[in-house]
C-alpha cells in the first residue's frame, strides 16, 4: 500500500509491506507511485525479508487491480503487467474487498503507524536523511516493539516461525517486456 507524505521539498510516497504473521514491517519513500516504483519497491521489501512470501494481500491498488466486480458476482480483473511480476517473484495476488474492513487492517493500521510512531515529531533534511532514519527506525524501533496485536516482536517472530515459510528470491529482478518502464531515483 503507499501512503502519501508531505515534505518541506514536496510530497513523498511510503510503499509499506507488512507480513502477515510476524508483522515484521518494511517501507520505503518514493517521489512516485508509478507501477515501476511498485514492482522495484516490493523487490527491495523481498530481498530484506530475504524472501517471498506466497502470497501478497492488497487494498484495490490500480497497478494491481483494474477492476472488482465480486460484489456483483464477477471477478477480479488484476493489471496483466503486475500478474507478470508476480509470476516471475512466484506470488499469488491477493486482493481485499471494497469496503470490508477485516482485511483491510492488516493493509492500514501499519501506515497509521509509521504515521505515529515514525513520521510525525521527526525533522528531516533530505530524502537521505528521511531514508537513513527510515532504515535506523525499521531495525531499533518497529521491528523490535511488542506488537499488540501478535504480543510477541515482530523481528523474532519472524525469525523464529515466518523466516523458513518463505519462497526463495529470484535469481534475477523482473524485467518487464516493455522497456519504457522505468523507475525514477527516489
Amino acid at each position: 500500500e503507499f501512503a502519501e507524505f508531505k515534505l518541506p521539498w514536496g510530497v513523498r510516497y511510503a510503499l509499506v509491506v507488512v507480513l502477515g504473521y510476524s508483522r515484521l514491517l518494511w517501507f520505503k519513500f518514493y517521489s512516485r507511485q508509478t507501477m515501476a516504483v511498485l514492482m522495484a519497491g516490493l523487490e527491495e521489501a523481498f530481498a530484506a525479508f530475504g524472501g517471498v512470501p506466497r502470497e501478497l494481500l492488497f487494498d484495490q491498488l490500480k497497478a494491481v487491480v483494474i477492476d472488482d466486480e465480486r460484489s456483483s458476482g464477477g471477478k477480479l480483473l488484476e493489471n496483466p503487467q503486475f500478474q507478470r511480476f508476480a509470476a516471475h517473484w512466484g506470488f499469488r495476488i491477493r486482493a481485499c474487498r471494497p469496503y470490508r474492513a477485516k482485511t483491510k487492517g492488516k493493509v492500514e493500521r501499519p501506515i497509521g503507524y509509521v504515521r505515529q510512531a515514525f513520521f510525525y515529531g521527526r525533522t528531516f533534511i533530505s530524502d537521505g536523511d528521511l531514508d537513513g532514519q527510515r532504515a535506523a527506525w525499521l531495525d531499533g524501533t518497529a521491528n523490535r516493539r511488542l506488537h499488540r496485536t501478535v504480543g510477541e516482536r515482530p523481528d523474532e517472530r519472524f525469525i523464529r516461525d515466518e523466516r523458513a515459510q518463505l519462497q526463495p528470491l529470484a535469481a534475477h529482478p523482473y524485467r518487464p517486456p516493455n522497456a519504457a518502464i522505468g523507475v525514477a531515483p527516489g
